[in-house]
């Protein structure tokens, strides 16, 4: 495969343009993915924009992206390809009234076959190669994970009626995990793999000044300050950086322009995704906040 970019700074640098910030880790797991065609897996806390990396390189590239969103109980008709039956049926029934008959291997051919999001990945005809997103593997069954074998190792896929279809051009395949049950092996070893941390402090003001561009420089600086004390906490769900841009577009939106007390319990419930955090943080709140200034 041809590498888009000539190096993983100019990767850092375009989706920078795009306003998506990367550290020199993710952007040459990004790189070396696009240039030696492998898949890359992106491990991570939910929320510290592994799906958004795949979504930002498909506009890097002006590439489709194509989307599979696993969970439990996905399977091969779901992510793969399925026949259209209801179109095999009514084939059976126009040769009936002729008086005709339909072998298996006339009802199994290209003309019932329904892609779905990996043979479409495949079988992409455009003048990019698509961006395949198998979003969060980890929901879905282990036996799932059997069927992307060929996939990721082979750009390929066999459909026992019509043989092996390979893609002409390998799909770029990102594939994203929160890690709530643990991947096999074989899967791994297919992958280019990398963990996403969240943001440091620095960078996590910059994600914040780009994706809420409404807010104040102060509550930016705040917001980023209590969210990274407020991870330290024994939480259920930490936040995220998806729940920071959430609740500093929350606390923008009610005019807000400092982090105060009132304010940010008003809009706790956009960091706090359980009872039980929501106590957790509220009393640690002298400890995370001891000089926020009071509103009303």
């Amino acid at each position: 495969m041809t590498a888009a970019f000539r190096d993983e700074i100019a990767v850092q640098q375009r989706l920078a343009e795009l306003d998506y910030l990367v550290d020199d880790g993710l952007a040459t797991a990004l790189y070396l993915a696009l240039t030696l065609g492998q898949p890359l897996l992106l491990e991570g806390e939910p929320g510290v924009g592994k799906t958004t990396a795949a979504k930002a390189l498909a506009r890097a590239l002006g590439a489709p992206l194509i989307r599979l969103q696993c969970y439990e109980g996905l399977t091969t008709n779901e992510a793969l390809y399925e026949w259209n039956y209801q179109r095999q049926l009514l084939a059976i029934r126009l040769a009936e009234s002729r008086e005709e008959k339909l072998a298996d291997a006339d009802l199994f051919t290209e003309e019932f076959l329904q892609e779905r999001p990996i043979l479409q990945a495949i079988r992409h005809q455009g003048p990019a190669a698509p961006v395949l997103l198998i979003d969060e593997i980890d929901r879905a069954d282990d036996e799932f994970e059997a069927l992307l074998l060929e996939f990721l190792g082979e750009a390929s896929i066999t459909i026992p009626e019509l043989g092996t279809f390979t893609a002409a051009r390998r799909p770029i395949v990102v594939l994203t995990s929160n890690r709530s049950r643990e991947l096999h092996d074989a899967l791994r070893r297919r992958c280019l793999y990398h963990w996403v941390e969240f943001p440091e402090p620095r960078r996590a003001v910059e994600i914040l000044r780009r994706s809420v561009p409404s807010a104040s420089e102060p509550l930016i600086a705040a917001a980023t300050d209590f969210v990274g004390r407020a991870r330290r906490l024994d939480l259920d769900k930490a936040p995220g950086l998806a729940e920071t841009i959430d609740w500093v577009s929350a606390l923008s939106a009610l005019g807000a322009a400092e982090l105060g007390r009132v304010d940010l319990i008003r809009t706790l419930g956009a960091i706090a995704k359980t009872l039980d955090d929501r106590e957790v943080i509220l009393g640690a709140l002298d400890e995370l906040v001891p000089a926020a200034p009071e509103n009303t």
